[in-house]
């Protein structure tokens, strides 16, 4: 119902007839001297006086760089990485800290908002960037001011709101390689009386960069479109803005591909690719999973926000933000990357959120300052269901994926039949067994290989309901003409119900059911082997056997949804000063206790029909000092920050892999300090040149991962890049050129570095003896040159990683837990045109 109300909502805007307005020839492509106006204390200052670190990507660098998604924004802010597995899963990283969890009881580490509304859930915050004013990332522990969530920092998008104060419109179009195109288009119709309705939109395609070998949709495409309404009224004092949001994005599959094993055909067992991390790719769904669906992405993700504000006074303003939202994804992957069904695996995730804020601020010469409270609710669900072929399990788990066909190289999964061979899989039975010092007899072994299931499946979700409501306040005091100290608290209260549910669909896992016998004593072990050999021990359940699970156990009825409650309070703070050295350069410090809250970790049982594990973990917590300098040289054409920080992690959450499920846990202790320089150069009126820098040593320093790296943690990171306009005259427009070049050194993919000691069973069903699953350091180089008339129209062409590096996104994933690390290729080449044609100046 949400999606159809913003159509309709945007379909009731009338297009207006609009002239076209040339703007001035000479108008200068870069304004030299512009103030960057920033919320990122929740009040507007330029970004040269605000005490922390905090980048702004406005909506002019989003037009000369061409940036469309968080992926392409975050190479170009220090302490900042995006990575975009999939809309349905990125990982929003600042400082080393990372939050991506997809769990419906885990709390984000890094918030993401959207005119002030969190939308900080790893499933639903991956949003289009379209007909955005700009957008602030806030580094540093800023739970104080944005609250749960803000461990290590905040994004802020701020989308342009309907102007009361002119009719406009622009429309933009762009067509590529592989098929790409992108239209894009808004109306902003003035009403009279300070009233005002805009309607922007988005659609975005491109067919997949990596191959399908065994045919249908390439993977790793884009398939998207979105749609934004909005509303301003200004009565007096009184001011609201209304915003509906909606977008909708069906991708096809995600290339999870091994390297271990090349691309064979399922049927003949041909080689059809190779097993680089870049190339094509020969993967396929189990047959029947979710009804049969492809591999592929179908989201769905809108909101309404409301926006108020009263002026009660030039000193005194009180702001409500209400709003609700809401998301739902299914994702279907196959998780082992090869060709076989080894593991196909689906997400079903589903939020529903609703917030309301109310905060009043005073605002004087000598003092600023807000108090306020919020309250936050979410119910939501992630549903993880898995389809095994338990006869290529087996073989995977002996080695033996090329089969027992002579002079087969081991890199070559031998065809689907062969798996079906009982003799075959009764042998590898009777060898798993021998490993463990058992004789299996080969009349047992047959029997039991004959119930082995081709589509064994099970399903576990895991629950979640938030209560939360916050109590916040902060001041700075301006004691003379160029010193100012500050602080502000937050109260944080959660009350939460955590559920889980898991259950076996179609019967037993005799797969599962044979692992556990191994490890009883001879007299249980010899019943439980000879149930497991019954005809039907596999699909039927009246058979008098424990109904066991292989990636989760079952819940008791196979099925029950069992619940724990939490409820915990805290505080976070922070204490800032400021000092301006001179009208064009200050000096800044800070103290900030960030904290995540504690969270209650849902997980299965640990044998069939057993209560559901609930684990609470203590609240996360960060001691941050941070140091800074900030100028504005040469009459405000020479931009120069830098800050140096220090943080102290407590009770740090990670994720673990246990098999093929991923569990929160605490591991310890840890830290990170570094330093995050930008700056930018306006020579002249037409020339504006940028660049950054970051260095950043996160490192755990407890447990088993003491040592280790930050996952998706580069030490250091750059870019540069200049945005040039050539005038060609009076009236003659403009020639644009935007070079741009991004660099990152060495990432992990995982807090475990991928090192072989802590990837052995019980961690994980398969050892991983190699450390593999890591990106070095790589450099893209991007490029536009286009042509500006004055009548209000461009032209351009544009690359993106212009040299056509290979580099991969990701690396590890669900088949780690199996011995089957996947890996995820990043951005190839993309070159096109674009164009663009604006009336009445819009944006």
């Amino acid at each position: 119902m949400l999606h159809r109300f913003l159509l309709l909502a945007s379909c009731a805007v009338a297009s207006p007839a609009l002239a076209q307005v040339s703007p001035d020839s000479g108008a200068p492509a870069v304004d030299a001297g512009a103030e960057i106006v920033v919320t990122a204390q929740l009040r507007e200052q330029d970004a040269q006086d605000v005490p922390i670190a905090v980048t702004a990507i406005t909506d002019e660098q989003f037009k000369r760089l061409g940036l469309v998604e968080f992926e392409q924004v975050s190479r170009f802010v220090p302490g900042f990485f995006v990575q975009n597995q999939s809309p349905n899963n990125p990982g929003f990283v600042v400082r080393g800290i990372t939050s991506d969890s997809g769990t419906a009881y885990n709390e984000p580490r890094v918030s993401v908002y959207q005119d002030g509304v969190s939308i900080a859930k790893s499933r639903g915050s991956y949003v289009e960037l379209f007909d955005v004013e700009r957008l602030e990332v806030a580094k540093g522990p800023q739970s104080t001011l944005y609250g749960r969530g803000a461990l290590i920092g905040a994004i802020n998008i701020i989308q342009n709101k309907a102007d009361p104060d002119r009719t406009s419109a622009f429309a933009r179009g762009s067509y590529g390689n592989y098929d790409s195109y992108l239209g894009e288009g808004m109306v902003n119709l003035a009403t009279g009386n300070g009233g005002a309705i805009r309607v922007a939109g988005r659609i975005r395609e491109r067919d997949g960069f990596i191959e399908n070998l065994l045919g249908g949709r390439d993977f790793a495409s884009a398939r998207t479109w979105a749609v934004r309404g909005s509303a301003h009224q200004e009565v007096g004092d009184f001011t609201l803005d209304l915003i509906g949001n909606y977008q909708k994005d069906t991708p096809a599959g995600t290339p999870f591909k091994s390297i271990a094993y090349r691309p064979t055909d399922p049927v003949t067992g041909a080689v059809i690719g190779d097993a680089g991390r870049n190339s094509g790719a020969a993967l396929a769904p189990g047959a029947g999973l979710e009804g049969g669906r492809p591999l592929g992405l179908r989201r769905e993700v809108g909101g309404i926000t409301g926006i108020a504000t009263w002026d009660f006074s030039p000193a005194l303003r009180l702001t409500s933000i209400t709003a609700y939202r809401e998301f739902d994804a299914l994702e279907v992957f196959d998780a082992d990357g090869i060709s076989l069904p080894v593991l196909t695996a689906a997400e079903d995730a589903h939020s529903n959120q609703a917030s309301q804020e109310l905060r009043l601020t005073y605002d004087s010469d000598r003092v600023t300052a807000f108090i306020g409270g919020s309250y936050f609710f979410e119910d939501g669900y992630q549903r993880t269901p898995a389809q095994f072929d338990e006869r290529v399990l087996l073989a995977r788990l002996t080695n033996l994926l090329a089969g027992p066909i002579p002079g087969r190289p081991a890199t070559d999964p031998a065809p689907a039949a062969v798996f079906a061979n009982t003799a075959f899989t009764s042998a590898l039975l009777q060898g798993v067994a021998g490993a463990s010092g058992i004789a299996l007899p080969s009349a047992q072994a047959a029997a039991i290989a004959a119930n082995l299931r081709g589509n064994y499946l099970e399903t576990s979700t895991n629950l979640a309901t938030t209560n939360a409501f916050d109590l916040f306040g902060d001041v700075t005091f301006r004691i003379g003409d160029r010193f100012e100290i500050g602080g502000g608290i937050r109260y944080t209260h959660d009350s939460k119900e955590s559920g889980f549910t898991s259950a076996v669909l179609g019967g037993r896992s005799v797969l599962g059911g044979f692992i556990a016998a191994l490890g009883l004593p001879a007299a249980q072990r010899a019943q439980l082997l000879g149930g497991l050999a019954l005809p039907g021990a596999g699909t039927s359940l009246a058979i008098p056997l424990p109904v066991f699970g292989l990636g989760a156990q079952p819940t008791a009825g196979n099925g029950q949804v069992q619940t724990a409650e939490l409820d915990n309070g805290g505080f976070s703070w922070r204490g800032l000063a400021r000092y301006e050295l001179s009208d064009q350069a200050s000096l800044y410090g800070s103290y900030a206790r960030g904290r995540r809250p504690q969270v209650l970790v849902a997980s299965a049982p640990s044998a069939p029909f057993a209560a559901a594990r609930f684990n609470r973990l203590p609240s996360e917590t960060v001691d941050s000092f941070e140091l800074g300098l900030k100028t504005a040289l040469l009459n405000r054409r020479l931009f120069l920050d830098a800050s140096g920080f220090y943080y102290k992690y407590n009770n740090f959450q990670t994720t673990e892999q246990q098999g093929t499920t991923f569990v929160t846990t605490n591991a310890g202790e840890a830290e990170s300090y570094g330093v995050e320089t930008q700056g930018r150069w306006n020579p002249t009126a037409d020339i504006s040149v940028f660049a950054t820098y970051a260095y950043n040593h996160s490192r755990f320093q407890s447990g088993i991962r003491d040592g280790n790296r930050f996952r998706l943690s580069p030490d250091h990171a750059a870019s540069f890049g200049a945005i040039v306009g050539v005038p060609l005259g009076a009236d003659a427009g403009r020639i644009t050129l935007t070079p741009s070049v991004t660099w990152q050194s060495r990432v992990y993919f995982d807090d475990d570095n991928d090192l072989p000691a802590l990837q052995q069973p019980p961690r994980a069903l398969v050892a991983d003896n190699l450390q593999d699953e890591t990106q070095s350091g790589y450099a893209l180089v991007n490029a536009r040159v286009g042509y500006e008339a004055p009548g209000g129209w461009q032209i351009e062409a544009f690359v993106e990683n212009a040299f056509d590096k290979e580099y991969i996104n990701d690396a590890g994933n669900t088949g780690d837990g199996l011995g089957l690390p996947t890996f995820i290729a990043g951005n190839p080449r993309f070159y096109g045109v674009a164009a663009t044609l604006r009336f009445g100046g819009g944006r």
